[in-house]
């Protein structure tokens, strides 16, 4: 098997994951993903695609992550390994999609306006 490239998105990260055959070692900007992810529940998240066809074994991956926060990237690098696993195996993209792991979550923070504190939040209007 060659190496397979995917990318994913979630917020303003992007990520980018090269996945081959190997032992399972996950690699993300040449850290481990224990050192670069030190939460279990976000380390949970980027191997719910890998749990749920029971490959974790069985692929190597490296991937390079980009803006955002640790949420963002944990979510874009779960839709990347999503991707390049449909790659390998065209007939495993239905019990992803069903998961939600296939599907961009297009939500962005809405910008500051100016007059206002924040986004949608208004300073307390005052009559008198």
């Amino acid at each position: 098997m060659e190496v397979i490239n995917a990318t994913g998105r979630r917020k303003s990260s992007v990520a980018r994951v090269y996945m081959s055959e190997g032992t399972g070692k996950i690699t993300i900007n040449k850290k481990d993903i224990t050192e670069y992810f030190p939460s279990a529940i976000l380390q949970y998240v980027v191997k719910q695609p890998l749990a749920l066809l029971e490959c974790a074994e069985k692929y190597d991956i490296k991937a390079n992550l980009d803006g955002g926060g640790f949420t963002g990237q944990s979510q874009a690098l779960r839709m990347a390994i999503a991707r390049a696993l449909v790659k390998v195996n065209a007939e495993d993209k239905k019990a992803l999609k069903v998961q939600g792991f296939l599907t961009r979550d297009s939500r962005e923070v809405e910008r500051k306006k100016p007059g206002q504190p924040k986004a949608r939040r208004r300073f307390q209007f005052s009559k008198r």
